[in-house]
């Protein structure tokens, strides 16, 4: 059972990082993302812990995931526009992205002691960890195009290689619901990685906040959807 109104701070210790922590989060994890890759092999995940979260190695290669919350919420980058939103705003969105619909996984291993792409997308100021601009730099990648995140995707290209194209990728992951006709939905207005990547007043912010509960709301019915179907 895939309960996609949990929060994985729930059953995880105070302090702590639901993506490291979280028992719930690793199983759907393992449960959703272990299935078939578009050449109808099978990307079968096995519990990698305590040494990694999970891993997979067949004919395809050796992988080794990591979980990643991919919803931002920018409480101390925002933190000024966040003390303006209505009581429970905040509080609302920030749980919501802690649901399954607000997670992915990303390949955990450094590779030549470079960023990954979890850090990579966080650190890089024209992209703030924000999963739309993320998702467009994959596209990009799959198009042979440039982005602030070539050189990081380049380095796991054997992982983005599994899904074959950037529609296998969007399958895989159901992320349907980030896209408007093969175009990624994005969640503030986007000058080709030139504008702000975080908002920067209360109109803006809510309208990121609005787009980022939409998509997760989608991927949730979207994930539920598809368990009915294992």
């Amino acid at each position: 059972m895939i309960d996609t109104t949990y929060d994985f701070q729930t059953d995880t210790p105070q302090g702590k990082d639901p993506d490291a922590h979280s028992d719930t989060l690793h199983r759907y994890h393992r449960a959703l993302w272990s299935k078939e890759l578009p050449d109808g092999t099978r990307l079968d995940l096995a519990d990698g812990r305590p040494g990694s979260y999970l891993d997979h190695e067949s004919e395809k290669g050796r992988f080794w995931l990591t979980s990643d919350a991919v919803i931002p919420t920018f409480p101390h980058k925002a933190g000024d526009i966040v003390a303006k939103l209505d009581d429970g705003e905040f509080e609302e969105f920030h749980s919501l992205g802690y649901t399954i619909g607000g997670m992915m996984i990303w390949p955990g291993n450094k590779i030549g002691n470079k960023q990954t792409i979890n850090g990579a997308r966080g650190f890089h100021p024209r992209i703030a960890d924000r999963f739309d601009l993320t998702v467009e730099c994959i596209r990009r990648h799959y198009a042979g195009q440039s982005s602030p995140l070539s050189d990081v995707l380049a380095r796991y290209t054997d992982f983005f290689a599994l899904f074959e194209t950037f529609e296998g990728f969007i399958d895989h992951f159901l992320l349907h619901d980030l896209l408007d006709g093969g175009r990624v939905r994005f969640a503030m207005p986007f000058d080709e990685f030139g504008g702000p990547s975080v908002p920067q007043d209360l109109a803006t912010y809510r309208r990121y906040m609005e787009a980022s509960m939409e998509f997760v709301h989608a991927r949730n019915a979207r994930i539920a959807a598809s368990t009915r179907t294992l």
